[in-house]
C-alpha cells in the first residue's frame, strides 16, 4: 500500500522505547519487550523496572541498559528523558494496575508517548481524568489490548463492519482458564499474589484481568458499544478476595444481545478466549488457542473456514500477517501488532506523512476507559444481586 508523504522525510533509525515496571520477577514485561522488538522498530532505551530501586538497578543491569538510563523511579525517568537529545519517544507502562495511572500522567506531561497495559486504571475517575490529559496533550496513548492485533480478529471486525453478517444480533465471548483453581496467591506467585490483592489489582480480580478482554473483544469485533449488562461475580477459592469467575448479560446499543462469561477456575481451560457473533445473515467465531482459523457460516450454506494468511484472507488480515500461511501465529504477534502500529503511529509524525490506515486500529485511552467503566459496572451489578445497570 503506497502512503501519501512517505517519501517526505526518513526517520532512519529505530523508536525509543522506555518502560516502567516488568523487572526481575515479572511476566508481562518480557513479552513487551519481545514484541517491541519482532519487527525490529524500536529498541529498549530506559527502564525505572521496579518500585524497588535496587531491583529497578539490577534489572537495568539484565537489560543491558546503559547506567544513565536505569532509573529509581518513573517520576526521575520522566523528568530527564524529557531533556534529552535521545530521549525515549514512547514508554511501555506494565506495572500492577494500582501504579498504571501516575505513571501515564507522568509521561504524558513531560510529551512523551504512552503504551499502557490493561486496566486502564483501578478507578473510574482516575480513567476519565487520564482520557482528559492524553486528549489535551495530542499525544498517542495506547492500550494494550493485544487480542485486537490478531489477523483473523481484525478479519472478522472488517467483515462484520462490511455487512457480510447483517445487523448484528448475537454476541457469546467467554474467555477461560484455571491457572487460579486453587491458592496460589499463598505460595509465593508474584502474579497471583497482586492480581488477588484489591489494592494493587482494583475492585474485580477474573473481571478486571481477562474480562475487560472479552469485553474489548466484543466491542472491537462488532463495533458497537454495550450500554448495560447484568453480573453475578463469584468467588470460589475460599478465602481470596476478589471474584474469580463471573457470568453476565449484555445489552448493545444496537439492540443487539450478549453473554460474557469469564474464569480462572475453569478446570482444564488454559487460555480459552472464544467469540461468536451472530447477524442476520450469517455467524463468526474465533477461538484464541487456534487463532489463525475464522470460522464463517453464512445463513443456510456450509460453513467456510477463513484462515490468517491463505484462501479467504482479506487485506487486514494479511497486513497484521509476518509468517507464511500454515505457520502458526499468536500472543506475541499480538502483542507486536500494537508495537508495530503505534511505531508506525509515532514515525508518522516524526516524517509528517499519513500514517497506514491499519496502523489505526490500536485500541485507545477511550478503550482504556471503556474497560474501567464495564469492571465498575459489573461490581456495582454483582452488589446489586444481578441488576441490569448502565455502564
Amino acid at each position: 500500500m503506497t502512503i501519501k508523504g512517505s517519501d517526505t522525510k526518513k526517520l532512519n533509525r529505530r523508536l525509543r522505547l522506555g518502560m516502567v515496571g516488568g523487572g526481575r520477577g515479572a511476566f508481562i514485561g518480557a513479552v513487551h519487550r519481545i514484541a517491541a522488538r519482532l519487527d525490529d522498530r524500536w529498541e529498549l532505551a530506559a527502564g525505572a523496572l521496579s518500585s524497588n530501586p535496587e531491583r529497578a538497578r539490577l534489572s537495568g543491569r539484565d537489560l543491558l541498559l546503559r547506567e544513565d538510563r536505569i532509573y529509581g523511579d518513573f517520576n526521575e525517568m520522566a523528568r530527564r528523558e524529557r531533556r534529552l537529545k535521545d530521549g525515549i519517544d514512547a514508554v511501555a507502562i506494565v506495572t500492577p494496575n494500582h501504579a498504571h495511572a501516575a505513571a501515564a500522567r507522568a509521561f504524558l506531561k513531560a510529551g512523551i508517548h504512552v503504551i499502557c497495559d490493561k486496566p486502564l486504571t483501578t478507578t473510574r475517575r482516575e480513567a476519565d481524568q487520564l482520557a482528559r490529559l492524553a486528549h489535551e496533550s495530542g499525544l498517542i496513548f495506547a492500550v494494550t489490548h493485544n487480542y485486537t492485533g490478531y489477523p483473523l480478529v481484525r478479519q472478522a471486525r472488517a467483515m462484520v463492519k462490511a455487512g457480510d453478517l447483517g445487523e448484528i444480533r448475537v454476541v457469546q465471548v467467554e474467555y477461560a482458564q484455571d491457572w487460579l483453581a486453587t491458592k496460589l496467591e499463598e505460595t509465593g506467585s508474584k502474579q497471583a499474589e497482586w492480581r488477588t490483592d484489591p489494592a494493587r489489582s482494583g475492585p474485580a480480580g477474573a473481571v478486571g484481568d481477562i474480562g475487560t478482554h472479552a469485553f474489548n473483544l466484543a466491542e472491537f469485533i462488532t463495533g458497537i458499544e454495550v450500554i448495560s449488562l447484568a453480573a453475578d461475580l463469584h468467588t470460589f477459592v475460599a478465602g481470596r478476595r476478589l471474584d474469580d469467575n463471573a457470568h453476565m448479560m449484555l445489552r448493545f446499543a444496537s439492540g443487539a444481545q450478549g453473554m460474557l462469561w469469564c474464569s480462572q477456575v475453569a478446570a482444564g481451560q488454559e487460555n480459552g478466549l472464544r467469540i461468536r457473533v451472530y447477524g442476520e445473515k450469517g455467524g463468526l467465531e474465533w477461538h484464541q488457542e487456534n487463532p489463525n482459523v475464522l470460522i464463517h457460516s453464512p445463513l443456510g450454506e456450509p460453513p467456510r473456514l477463513i484462515r490468517r494468511n491463505g484462501a479467504g484472507a482479506s487485506e487486514v488480515a494479511q497486513a497484521a500477517s509476518r509468517i507464511p500461511a500454515g505457520h502458526p501465529e499468536g500472543y506475541l504477534e499480538g502483542f507486536a501488532q500494537i508495537y508495530t502500529d503505534v511505531a508506525e503511529q509515532i514515525a508518522a509524525r516524526l516524517e509528517e506523512r499519513e500514517p497506514n490506515p491499519y496502523a489505526l486500529q490500536v485500541p485507545t485511552v477511550d478503550h482504556g476507559v471503556r474497560g474501567v467503566r464495564f469492571i465498575e459496572a459489573a461490581v456495582r451489578s454483582s452488589q446489586r444481586k444481578a441488576a441490569w445497570v448502565p455502564l
